[in-house]
């Protein structure tokens, strides 16, 4: 693996320089910042000479273009607009939003304080859920978004790609790693051509919802994308027991207040559990030379690691399979046991006359 550039390291990044992009805001700081909880970017709590705090957010340079960034800042301030609580994006004295320090682009927001809800009871399961179908109007009226979508292209085959290249996963188990995340594309391909999707908040899990005061406040929209409506239930509600399908029921009577919802896409819910562990995985493959991920993750990389990774793949290969199956939803037979594809159900071609393949 070739050896990160520094400024992804955030190597130049020291409290002073933080302190004087905060300052290039328009902003007076007393001497105090410090970092908040985040591995992907870098952010920081700022005091202000008046006592008052803002948040210093710096992207992780590579990830994003300026404009995919903009959008985010963008998406951020339509849903503000229409009264939609979260952490909007300060203006610089020029009226931009986004600025560069040694290379590293960055944002200045107020601090929104809070808690993160351990779990949802009915009634936060439903105001959630109000909230969420809110959101969702404002998302879908705007259509256009340079963002990488939620789909088996970019959540798997890319980043199997990005594996292979770096010899990431070990050879005794590549072949069956890589079979199963396959495989689980191959499902979530045909399942994506039967929903419509828009953007979306796309990783709307209960760290990501403050609750304070009795009022929800929604956070960190660094992975907003387009994608299917479900994955913003899944995610706050994860679990498969009967408790957590009936708040999923609740969710959706509060969100169904001010949105209809496609009830057949729940079938989705399954393979996007699977995109989400691949793309989790690569993630921390990805980010692997930066010492704060080896602190964070010790036992990622090891053989046992990859081991756990490819069994829970193959588990979940088998729910999407049969939860596919139980819809009508055609897919790919896979052979767990030999490596072979014993039988491609149906393709494209049977479903669309006009179909053709990209290649």
């Amino acid at each position: 693996m070739s050896p990160a550039a520094p400024t992804d390291l955030f190597l130049d990044l020291t409290p002073e320089r933080v302190l004087d992009a905060v300052e290039a805001g328009g902003l007076r700081c007393n001497n105090l910042c410090y970092p908040l909880n985040s591995f992907e970017n870098r952010v920081y709590e700022v005091e202000l000479t008046d006592g008052n705090r803002v948040v210093a957010k710096f992207y992780r340079p590579g990830r994003w273009r300026e404009q995919q960034i903009l959008e985010e800042h963008r998406f951020l301030r339509q849903l503000d607009e229409a009264d939609i609580p979260v952490c909007t994006v300060r203006p610089f004295p020029d009226g931009s939003t986004l600025k560069q320090i040694d290379n590293i682009y960055y944002s200045l927001s107020d601090r929104r304080g809070g808690r993160a809800p351990d779990e949802l009871d009915a009634s936060l399961a439903r105001r959630l859920g109000m909230l969420v179908g809110r959101l969702h109007n404002v998302a879908a009226a705007d259509p256009d978004s340079d963002r990488r979508p939620i789909d088996g292209e970019h959540f798997i085959r890319r980043p199997l790609a990005w594996l292979e290249e770096h010899r990431s996963v070990p050879q005794a188990l590549e072949e069956r790693y890589f079979r199963a995340a396959e495989g689980i594309a191959e499902y979530a391909d045909r399942l994506f051509l039967q929903v419509d999707t828009h953007r979306i908040h796309g990783d709307l899990h209960l760290g990501n919802v403050l609750l304070r005061d009795n009022r929800f406040n929604l956070l960190d929209f660094d992975d907003m994308a387009p994608g299917p409506a479900v994955q913003d239930l899944w995610l706050a509600l994860p679990g498969r027991d009967e408790e957590t399908l009936r708040l999923r029921e609740v969710f959706l009577s509060g969100y169904e207040q001010f949105r209809l919802f496609d009830r057949s896409s729940l079938r989705l819910i399954e393979a996007l559990r699977g995109l989400r562990l691949v793309r989790y995985a690569v993630w921390l493959a990805r980010r692997w030379h930066d010492p704060a991920f080896k602190s964070g993750w010790p036992h990622f990389g090891t053989f046992e690691y990859w081991e756990g990774e490819t069994r829970d793949l193959e588990d979940q290969l088998e729910v999407v399979r049969k939860e596919s199956e139980a819809t009508g939803v055609p897919g790919v037979i896979v052979d767990l046991d030999n490596g072979t594809k014993a039988e491609e159900l149906l393709s494209n071609k049977d479903y669309f006359f006009d179909w053709e393949d990209d290649s």
